[in-house]
């Protein structure tokens, strides 16, 4: 995989269409790091007639964080869940458009959803451990996957706790309840049970919403490590925790992406008026 220059979509689609054909772009920004995924003019409907998303395009750097942030309602939750297809799980979804994996550049919206869950990783907004102990929760994507050698699965179970920081809390319990663990324990576990089948995608959508401050600042701690082995994509209501984990942003405003930026530069110098109002708590 190469750098590639991304078009960075406007809030305005015809104008973007009218950009491409006079052979111009309304505004371009250049990644200079490779990408791991890359989602190209994304629409999808609810039951068929809602449009939830409209044109998105959204690069997403390897073994970096990418936040999505916006109001609620915007669509940054249903473009996450765009990623593994959860919006299969429901009947009359429609999905128009590529996300793109990298390097294969296999498109996962055409893939089949069993195989797309196994190569892309989600964590939900509050802790599900599955009612096992806490080694069958972390080995239970792997088992799916026909993995059974109690050598591998102990390495694994190891590492996917360590991953997590979780390891030197519960090494001496693997075989007790996972709902013995505390909030940020649980949630943590969940990360762990992401990664243990080694995802190509990490989705975390709004991990620490339901937890205390020092569990937050756990998983933040963790995420600012975890991004050295694996990319993350996070959604989060909280702009300050997009501001100290990320290292790119995207600001979503009803079903569009309205700017994406290095994080940095999304929020001291946003370039697009809709962004700069949510940012300083005009709107939104």
């Amino acid at each position: 995989m190469t750098t590639q220059t991304m078009t960075a979509p406007t809030s305005d689609l015809v104008q973007q269409k009218e950009a491409a054909v006079e052979g111009k772009t309304s505004s371009t920004y250049t990644i200079s790091d490779t990408l791991r995924a890359e989602v190209k003019d994304l629409n999808f409907w609810y039951g068929g007639k809602v449009q939830a998303l409209n044109g998105i395009n959204l690069p997403i750097a390897d073994k970096k964080i990418t936040a999505l942030i916006g109001p609620s309602g915007c669509g940054k939750s249903t473009l996450l869940r765009s990623f593994n297809r959860m919006h299969d799980l429901y009947p009359g979804h429609k999905y128009q458009g590529e996300i793109l994996l990298h390097p294969s550049g296999k498109n996962l919206i055409e893939m089949e959803p069993g195989l797309v869950r196994l190569t892309v990783g989600m964590v939900f907004q509050k802790p599900n451990p599955f009612p096992k102990s806490i080694y069958e929760n972390v080995v239970a994507g792997l088992r799916i996957r026909g993995i059974t050698k109690k050598a591998e699965l102990d390495e694994r179970v190891e590492s996917s706790l360590r991953g997590a920081a979780l390891w030197d809390e519960v090494k001496d319990r693997l075989h007790t309840s996972a709902y013995g663990l505390s909030g940020g324990q649980q949630q943590r576990l969940c990360i762990a049970r992401a990664l243990a089948p080694k995802p190509d995608l990490l989705l975390l959508d709004e991990p620490t919403s339901a937890l205390d401050p020092i569990a937050t600042a756990k998983i933040e701690d963790l995420l600012s490590d975890l991004h050295k082995e694996t990319t993350v994509v996070i959604v989060t209501h909280n702009m300050q925790q997009a501001a100290r984990i990320s290292h790119y942003t995207a600001y979503m405003h009803m079903g569009e992406m309205v700017e994406f930026a290095p994080t940095d530069n999304l929020f001291r110098s946003p370039q697009k008026e809709k962004t700069r109002d949510y940012i300083t708590g005009r709107f939104g």
